[in-house]
């Protein structure tokens, strides 16, 4: 079947396709990690493979950038990730590349591993692909089924591309770490730092649909996006020193840090003490710690730095945490009904062609995105 759907005819009778039988598709891979001038173009990328009887093998229509995508060209986390690729050292002599960057997905399901019932050939859905996982700037991508959704009917591919890898993202933070779900966040005050870029939007978006107050952190550029995705406050940090913006502001429930560095230092001042308010951040040094000081060291150093953070700040009144992106099919199920039913919608900075991908990288590079940066895989979506 995998030769049938990647030539465009059946199979001679006779030949049957197996596991062994290599076929090459158009990606665009590392060789090495750099800057932009890494990247390359090949049509001889090998055909992905089910390896596993829940893996499903999609169709890439649309995809996007993210962040960790600029990360991982550099060579961020590669020591973590190449760790979780292949945990047992069993392949000796190779190594992660040919890489391929790109988290979202959205497509067409083309082959079912043998334990997969919920999804069919032919079926549109939406994932974000793990980071130790080959990514999605490719014309096929394989994933897990439980890592995958059906795509929302109101989006098209282009739309639906912008969403997963950040909504996740966001998700993590604010649901699974954070506590926060549709029946405990109406009436609480919400502080979300860094709100314009993908995560933010969508965060933003998130609160107001379970009924928060939102105050929004941005630059005076990106405020009428932010407001018309339904911030209540939007504090311009450019317009002045941002803490003693905010300070004369009541004291918040919940923070969500999507910038770290300094804000750190300060942002936890902001918090509602002793009354269960959580400061949670996205910007944590695991990564770092790793390819700085090895495995073993690097999270050692890690665990002690949480540790000692939230014990710290618990005896202050209040919660520390950090977060990471998460891939889930089933939560993907949940911000799909959201998006179908009008309450979040992707926010879209710019759309490129599969020829213009590093045109694109230099357009995130760049910084101050308003949305997503969106890869059209499948020219006209």
């Amino acid at each position: 079947r995998a030769l049938r759907w990647a030539n465009g005819r059946a199979p001679a009778r006779g030949l049957r396709a197996s596991p062994r039988v290599q076929i090459a598709m158009p990606s665009w891979v590392i060789d090495r990690y750099g800057s932009n001038e890494v990247l390359r173009f090949t049509r001889d990328m090998m055909f992905p493979i089910i390896h596993f009887p829940n893996e499903v093998i999609i169709k890439v229509h649309a995809a996007s950038l993210n962040p960790i995508d600029l990360s991982m060209r550099s060579g961020y986390g590669a020591t973590a990730l190449n760790m979780k690729r292949d945990p047992l050292k069993l392949k000796t002599g190779e190594t992660e590349f040919p890489l391929t960057l790109g988290r979202d997905v959205s497509g067409v399901v083309m082959e079912c591993g043998l334990g997969v019932s919920y999804f069919k050939p032919g079926d549109e859905v939406w994932a974000a692909i793990p980071p130790w996982k080959q990514g999605t700037l490719s014309e096929f991508v394989v994933a897990s089924g439980n890592e995958v959704s059906f795509k929302p009917k109101c989006l098209s591919h282009t739309e639906a591309a912008a969403l997963p890898y950040v909504g996740l993202t966001a998700w993590s933070a604010l649901k699974q770490v954070g506590g926060l779900n549709q029946s405990n966040c109406s009436g609480k005050r919400i502080l979300i730092l860094g709100a314009s870029g993908g995560v933010g939007t969508f965060a933003v978006q998130l609160m107001k649909a379970w009924d928060a107050h939102v105050t929004a952190v941005c630059s005076h550029d990106a405020s009428t996006l932010v407001k018309k995705l339904g911030a209540d406050d939007v504090i311009d940090y450019k317009s002045g020193n941002l803490e003693e913006q905010l300070k004369t502001l009541p004291l918040f429930d919940f923070i969500l840090d999507n910038v770290g560095g300094s804000t750190e230092k300060w942002a936890l001042d902001l918090l509602k003490k002793w009354s269960g308010a959580t400061y949670v951040t996205l910007v944590t040094p695991f990564l770092i710690n790793m390819d700085r000081l090895g495995v073993a060291d690097g999270m050692l150093q890690t665990g002690v730095t949480v540790g000692s953070k939230t014990l710290k700040h618990l005896l202050k009144g209040v919660h520390y945490r950090w977060a990471f992106f998460m891939a889930s099919g089933p939560s993907l199920d949940e911000i799909a009904e959201l998006v179908d039913s009008g309450k979040i919608q992707p926010v879209i900075d710019e759309v490129f062609s599969f020829s213009e991908v590093p045109k694109a990288f230099l357009k995130l590079e760049g910084g101050h995105a308003r949305g997503k940066t969106v890869i059209n895989v499948i020219s006209r979506q």
